[in-house]
Protein backbone atom coordinates (compact mmCIF):
# COMPACT_ATOMS: atom_id res chain seq x y z
CA UNK A 1 0.00 0.00 0.00
CA UNK A 2 1.37 3.41 -0.90
CA UNK A 3 1.10 6.49 1.91
CA UNK A 4 2.52 8.76 -0.62
CA UNK A 5 -0.07 12.28 0.01
CA UNK A 6 -1.95 13.67 -2.42
CA UNK A 7 0.34 17.27 -1.42
CA UNK A 8 3.31 17.79 0.25
CA UNK A 9 1.33 19.68 3.05
CA UNK A 10 -0.41 16.49 3.70
CA UNK A 11 3.18 15.61 5.80
CA UNK A 12 1.85 18.83 8.55
CA UNK A 13 -1.69 17.06 8.42
CA UNK A 14 -3.15 14.95 11.72
CA UNK A 15 -5.74 13.12 9.91
CA UNK A 16 -3.10 12.21 7.41
CA UNK A 17 -1.24 10.88 10.11
CA UNK A 18 -4.06 9.18 11.64
CA UNK A 19 -5.02 7.41 9.10
CA UNK A 20 -1.13 6.26 7.75
CA UNK A 21 -0.61 5.19 11.34
CA UNK A 22 -3.90 3.37 11.12
CA UNK A 23 -2.17 0.68 8.58
CA UNK A 24 1.21 1.33 8.28
CA UNK A 25 3.37 -0.84 10.81
CA UNK A 26 6.55 1.27 10.79
CA UNK A 27 8.37 3.27 8.80
CA UNK A 28 11.96 4.96 8.84
CA UNK A 29 12.88 8.61 7.53
CA UNK A 30 16.66 9.46 7.42
CA UNK A 31 18.00 5.77 7.82
CA UNK A 32 17.46 3.36 10.71
CA UNK A 33 19.55 3.60 13.93
CA UNK A 34 22.15 1.67 12.59
CA UNK A 35 23.24 4.28 10.37
CA UNK A 36 24.15 6.94 12.63
CA UNK A 37 24.23 4.92 16.13
CA UNK A 38 27.86 5.65 16.63
CA UNK A 39 26.87 9.62 16.59
CA UNK A 40 24.41 9.00 18.76
CA UNK A 41 26.56 7.10 21.43
CA UNK A 42 29.72 9.23 21.18
CA UNK A 43 26.57 12.49 21.97
CA UNK A 44 24.32 10.18 24.54
CA UNK A 45 25.08 8.28 27.58
CA UNK A 46 22.82 5.16 29.03
CA UNK A 47 21.69 7.57 32.38
CA UNK A 48 20.67 10.32 30.21
CA UNK A 49 17.15 11.50 30.34
CA UNK A 50 15.68 11.60 26.35
CA UNK A 51 12.73 13.00 25.10
CA UNK A 52 12.18 11.93 21.62
CA UNK A 53 9.73 14.47 19.41
CA UNK A 54 7.41 13.22 17.36
CA UNK A 55 8.43 9.59 17.76
CA UNK A 56 5.65 8.21 14.64
CA UNK A 57 6.12 4.63 14.40
CA UNK A 58 9.83 4.42 14.09
CA UNK A 59 11.54 1.98 15.41
CA UNK A 60 14.36 4.53 16.80
CA UNK A 61 13.45 4.56 20.55
CA UNK A 62 12.91 0.92 20.47
CA UNK A 63 16.56 0.18 19.08
CA UNK A 64 18.28 2.73 21.30
CA UNK A 65 16.26 1.11 24.32
CA UNK A 66 17.61 -2.38 23.60
CA UNK A 67 21.19 -0.44 22.60
CA UNK A 68 21.68 0.70 26.40
CA UNK A 69 19.27 4.24 26.63
CA UNK A 70 16.59 3.40 29.03
CA UNK A 71 15.23 6.46 30.06
CA UNK A 72 13.02 7.42 26.68
CA UNK A 73 10.11 9.62 26.65
CA UNK A 74 8.39 9.79 23.20
CA UNK A 75 5.91 11.91 22.24
CA UNK A 76 3.61 12.19 18.86
CA UNK A 77 0.27 14.41 18.57
CA UNK A 78 -1.35 11.17 17.03
CA UNK A 79 -3.29 9.11 19.25
CA UNK A 80 -3.07 6.31 16.96
CA UNK A 81 0.38 5.69 16.69
CA UNK A 82 1.13 6.82 20.61
CA UNK A 83 -1.40 3.89 21.62
CA UNK A 84 -0.15 1.29 18.77
CA UNK A 85 3.63 1.65 19.82
CA UNK A 86 2.27 1.64 23.64
CA UNK A 87 1.24 -1.94 22.74
CA UNK A 88 4.33 -2.71 20.22
CA UNK A 89 7.04 -1.86 22.80
CA UNK A 90 5.51 -3.45 26.10
CA UNK A 91 8.83 -5.20 26.83
CA UNK A 92 10.25 -1.76 27.17
CA UNK A 93 8.57 -0.77 30.53
CA UNK A 94 10.68 2.08 31.10
CA UNK A 95 10.06 3.84 28.21
CA UNK A 96 7.03 6.26 28.22
CA UNK A 97 4.42 7.41 25.35
CA UNK A 98 2.51 10.66 25.30
CA UNK A 99 -0.06 11.89 23.34
CA UNK A 100 1.89 15.54 22.84
CA UNK A 101 2.00 17.96 19.95
CA UNK A 102 5.58 19.61 20.28
CA UNK A 103 4.12 22.87 19.53
CA UNK A 104 2.92 22.84 22.73
CA UNK A 105 5.16 21.35 25.49
CA UNK A 106 4.58 23.10 29.06
CA UNK A 107 3.65 20.17 30.39
CA UNK A 108 7.53 19.94 30.86
CA UNK A 109 9.52 21.51 33.84
CA UNK A 110 12.23 23.33 32.78
CA UNK A 111 15.49 21.41 32.35
CA UNK A 112 13.63 17.98 32.72
CA UNK A 113 15.53 16.21 29.86
CA UNK A 114 19.32 15.95 28.94
CA UNK A 115 18.95 14.87 25.10
CA UNK A 116 16.03 16.02 23.27
CA UNK A 117 16.18 14.18 19.61
CA UNK A 118 14.18 14.48 16.11
CA UNK A 119 14.17 12.74 13.22
CA UNK A 120 12.83 14.70 10.44
CA UNK A 121 9.79 15.78 12.80
CA UNK A 122 10.90 19.29 12.01
CA UNK A 123 11.12 18.70 8.04
CA UNK A 124 7.64 17.39 7.82
CA UNK A 125 6.40 20.72 9.41
CA UNK A 126 8.36 22.45 6.90
CA UNK A 127 6.76 20.87 3.48
CA UNK A 128 4.41 23.62 2.76
CA UNK A 129 7.50 25.70 1.90
CA UNK A 130 8.51 26.32 -1.54
CA UNK A 131 11.42 28.20 -0.66
CA UNK A 132 13.87 26.71 1.56
CA UNK A 133 15.92 30.41 1.39
CA UNK A 134 12.89 32.27 2.81
CA UNK A 135 11.11 30.83 4.69
CA UNK A 136 7.39 32.17 5.49
CA UNK A 137 6.24 34.18 8.65
CA UNK A 138 4.37 31.54 10.07
CA UNK A 139 7.47 29.02 9.58
CA UNK A 140 9.69 30.82 10.81
CA UNK A 141 7.26 31.70 13.75
CA UNK A 142 6.46 28.00 14.50
CA UNK A 143 9.70 27.50 14.43
CA UNK A 144 11.27 29.76 16.86
CA UNK A 145 8.31 28.79 19.27
CA UNK A 146 9.09 24.75 19.06
CA UNK A 147 12.73 25.71 19.60
CA UNK A 148 12.41 28.13 22.58
CA UNK A 149 10.60 24.82 23.97
CA UNK A 150 13.34 22.32 23.10
CA UNK A 151 16.06 24.71 24.46
CA UNK A 152 13.84 25.31 28.07
CA UNK A 153 13.37 21.82 28.55
CA UNK A 154 16.85 20.84 28.31
CA UNK A 155 19.09 20.90 31.06
CA UNK A 156 21.76 22.95 31.16
CA UNK A 157 24.50 20.97 29.11
CA UNK A 158 22.13 19.01 27.37
CA UNK A 159 22.50 18.60 23.77
CA UNK A 160 19.29 18.99 21.15
CA UNK A 161 19.96 16.07 18.33
CA UNK A 162 18.24 17.20 15.13
CA UNK A 163 18.64 14.13 12.07
CA UNK A 164 17.14 15.52 9.31
CA UNK A 165 17.34 15.57 5.20
CA UNK A 166 18.63 19.51 5.33
CA UNK A 167 21.51 20.72 4.16
CA UNK A 168 23.65 22.81 6.88
CA UNK A 169 22.77 26.38 4.38
CA UNK A 170 19.20 25.71 4.77
CA UNK A 171 18.59 24.53 8.34
CA UNK A 172 21.46 25.39 10.46
CA UNK A 173 19.97 29.69 9.78
CA UNK A 174 16.91 28.04 12.18
CA UNK A 175 19.08 26.85 14.80
CA UNK A 176 21.41 29.95 15.02
CA UNK A 177 19.71 31.96 17.44
CA UNK A 178 20.99 33.70 20.90
CA UNK A 179 17.97 32.87 22.66
CA UNK A 180 18.08 29.23 22.24
CA UNK A 181 21.41 29.32 24.32
CA UNK A 182 23.12 26.38 22.31
CA UNK A 183 26.16 25.76 20.02
CA UNK A 184 26.26 23.99 16.84
CA UNK A 185 27.68 20.94 15.26
CA UNK A 186 26.77 19.20 12.53
CA UNK A 187 27.85 15.34 11.46
CA UNK A 188 27.16 13.52 8.36
CA UNK A 189 26.09 9.70 7.27
CA UNK A 190 24.87 7.44 5.01
CA UNK A 191 26.16 6.22 1.48
CA UNK A 192 25.85 8.41 -1.71
CA UNK A 193 23.02 10.62 -0.56
CA UNK A 194 24.11 12.21 2.84
CA UNK A 195 21.73 12.99 5.81
CA UNK A 196 22.76 15.53 8.89
CA UNK A 197 23.45 14.99 12.39
CA UNK A 198 22.83 18.30 14.06
CA UNK A 199 23.88 18.94 17.64
CA UNK A 200 23.19 21.94 20.10
CA UNK A 201 25.10 22.17 23.45
CA UNK A 202 23.06 24.18 25.31
CA UNK A 203 24.61 26.87 27.48
CA UNK A 204 27.93 26.83 25.11
CA UNK A 205 27.84 30.10 23.02
CA UNK A 206 27.18 30.37 19.08
CA UNK A 207 31.15 30.34 16.89
CA UNK A 208 31.33 33.71 15.31
CA UNK A 209 30.63 31.84 12.21
CA UNK A 210 27.06 30.48 13.16
CA UNK A 211 26.25 33.86 15.02
CA UNK A 212 26.59 35.99 11.47
CA UNK A 213 24.28 33.40 10.05
CA UNK A 214 21.07 35.53 11.30
CA UNK A 215 22.31 38.85 9.73
CA UNK A 216 22.87 37.24 6.81
CA UNK A 217 19.54 35.66 6.71
CA UNK A 218 18.11 39.31 7.37
CA UNK A 219 20.40 40.57 4.60
CA UNK A 220 19.41 38.12 1.87
CA UNK A 221 15.69 38.47 2.94
CA UNK A 222 15.66 42.13 2.42
CA UNK A 223 17.79 41.77 -1.34
CA UNK A 224 15.15 39.44 -2.38
CA UNK A 225 12.42 41.79 -1.34
CA UNK A 226 14.01 44.41 -3.16
CA UNK A 227 14.10 43.31 -5.88
CA UNK A 228 10.99 44.68 -8.09
CA UNK A 229 10.84 41.73 -10.46
CA UNK A 230 11.05 38.05 -8.77
CA UNK A 231 10.42 35.14 -10.38
CA UNK A 232 8.33 33.29 -8.16
CA UNK A 233 8.46 29.33 -7.56
CA UNK A 234 4.73 28.92 -7.89
CA UNK A 235 1.48 29.85 -9.24
CA UNK A 236 -0.64 30.38 -5.98
CA UNK A 237 -3.49 28.73 -7.97
CA UNK A 238 -1.25 25.66 -9.06
CA UNK A 239 -1.64 22.55 -7.68
CA UNK A 240 1.87 21.25 -8.64
CA UNK A 241 4.00 20.51 -5.92
CA UNK A 242 7.41 20.11 -7.97
CA UNK A 243 9.24 22.72 -5.82
CA UNK A 244 7.40 21.86 -2.68
CA UNK A 245 10.16 22.09 0.05
CA UNK A 246 10.59 17.96 0.15
CA UNK A 247 9.20 17.01 -2.71
CA UNK A 248 12.04 14.29 -3.40
CA UNK A 249 11.50 12.20 -0.27
CA UNK A 250 10.90 8.95 -1.77
CA UNK A 251 7.76 7.57 0.88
Amino acid sequence: MSFMPEKNADYSSLTYWNERYGSEESFEWCKSYSAFKDLIRKEVRPTDRILMLGCGNSSLSEDMYRDGFHNITNVDYSTVVVENMKNRSQEARSMQWLVMDIKDMKKFESGSFDIVIEKATLDALLVGERDPWRLSDDSRTLMDDILIQVSNVLSNCGRFISITFAQPHFRKRLYAREQYSWSIRTETFGDGFHFFFYVMTKGEPLSAHDAQLLQNQWNLSNNLESQSTVTRFHDDNSNDDDDNYLNSIEM
